[in-house]
C-alpha cells in the first residue's frame, strides 16, 4: 500500500542530523509508490533541503526563531506540512525534540503516536516495533488513524541515498512563544559522540573505582578515537565515576552501534533497554551469572583487570 511520508527533521549546524537522513531512508522502502517529504526549521533549512537524500519536497522555513525547538512553534507549521503533503505517516527520531513533539502532534491530530521504534512495516496495515521489558522482549503496534505519528530509534535504517528535495516550499515565520530559553549548556565530549559511534566500549560498577575508567578509555582510544565512545552504566554515573552525558540506559542515552562492549555490567534490564539495540553485544564479566551474558552474542567470563589489558595488546598488534 502506498504511503505518504512526512518526515520531522532536525538540523545541527544548518545540516540535517544522521538520524534524519535515516528517517528518510526508512521513509522510502515504506511509501512504496507514496511521496516522501521533509520538513526542516531553523537557519539554513533551505540549504539543507538540498542534502535531504529521497525527499521529493521540502517544506522548510530559514527563520532562527525555530532554531529552539519550542512545541507551541513548531506544531502549527508541521501540521501545515502535513495537510499540504497529505502525510498519512509522519516520523521523527527518538530524540528530546522527538519526544517532545511527536505525542502532543498524535494528539492534535486526534490521532495516535508509537514511541521508540526500532522497526517499521507495512503488513497488511503499517506495524510499529519497539522494544519492551528493557529488550526482553519485542511489542508491535497498529495504529488505525492517521496520520499515525511514530519516533524512531537512531540506526534503524539505513540512510537515504540519491538527490535531495527539488521542490521547496516556504513555511510561515513561527509565532508567539509563552517559553523562554534562557541559556543552553553544550555537553563536553573530547570524542565520538556515544550515540553516533559505530562502537560503544561502557563499564559498569563492577570496575570498583573511577581510575578503572582509564582503561575502558584505552580499551576505545586503542580501538579508534574515531569509531569508538566510551559509556558508562547508571550505577557508575551515580557514583562520580563518569559524567551523565555518557550514561546508556533508560534514563540515560539509547544507542544502537554496530558493537557494544560491555565492561563489569551486570545487565540490569534499566541499562539493557539502552543497549539492546546494538547489533552485536560482548560482555566481559567475572559473574558467569550475570544477567548481560543473556543479551550478549559473545561473553567473557573473567575478571576485567586481566580480560581488558590483553585485548588491548591483541588489537595494538
Amino acid at each position: 500500500m502506498a504511503h505518504n511520508i512526512l518526515i520531522v527533521g532536525e538540523l545541527v549546524g544548518g545540516a540535517p542530523t544522521s538520524t534524519t537522513l535515516e528517517l528518510l531512508g526508512g521513509a522510502q522502502g515504506l511509501a512504496a509508490g507514496g511521496t516522501v517529504a521533509i520538513t526542516l526549521l531553523g537557519t539554513g533549512a533551505s540549504a539543507a533541503a538540498a542534502k535531504a537524500a529521497g525527499a521529493s519536497k521540502a517544506f522548510v522555513s530559514d527563520d532562527a526563531g525555530y532554531d529552539s525547538i519550542k512545541a507551541e512553534q513548531w506544531l502549527p507549521v508541521i501540521e501545515a506540512a502535513i495537510d499540504q503533503s497529505g502525510a498519512d505517516l509522519v516520523l521523527m527520531a527518538q530524540s528530546s525534540a522527538g519526544r517532545e513533539l511527536g505525542p502532543r502532534l498524535a494528539a492534535r491530530r486526534k490521532s495516535a503516536v508509537a514511541m521508540d521504534c526500532v522497526k517499521i512495516e507495512d503488513a497488511g496495515g503499517l506495524k510499529f516495533s519497539r522494544p519492551a521489558y528493557g529488550g526482553n522482549a519485542i511489542a508491535t503496534y497498529s495504529i488505525a488513524t492517521s496520520p499515525a505519528v511514530a519516533t524512531v530509534r537512531a540506526k534503524s535504517f539505513e540512510p537515504a541515498s540519491g538527490a535531495g528535495a527539488s521542490d521547496v516550499a516556504q513555511l510561515p515565520a513561527p509565532g508567539g512563544s509563552r517559553t523562554n530559553i534562557t541559556n543552553f549548556e553544550k555537553a563536553v565530549s573530547s570524542g565520538l559522540l556515544i550515540t553516533d559511534a559505530p562502537i560503544v566500549v561502557s563499564g559498569g560498577r563492577g570496575l570498583g573505582a573511577i581510575e578503572a575508567f582509564k582503561t575502558v578509555e584505552e580499551l576505545a582510544a586503542t580501538i579508534g578515537s574515531d569509531r569508538a565512545a566510551v559509556g558508562a552504566s547508571r550505577a557508575a554515573v551515580d557514583l562520580g565515576w563518569y559524567p551523565p552525558s555518557q550514561q546508556v540506559g533508560l534514563t540515560g542515552k539509547v544507542v544502537t552501534p554496530d558493537l557494544y562492549i560491555a565492561v563489569a555490567i551486570s545487565g540490569a534490564s534499566q541499562h539493557m533497554a539502552g543497549c539492546s539495540g546494538a547489533k552485536a553485544i560482548v560482555a566481559i564479566n567475572r559473574d558467569k551469572e550475570a544477567n548481560i551474558f543473556g543479551f550478549a552474542k559473545y561473553g567473557i567470563v573473567g575478571d576485567w583487570k586481566t580480560v581488558v589489558p590483553a585485548l588491548i595488546e591483541e588489537l595494538k598488534k
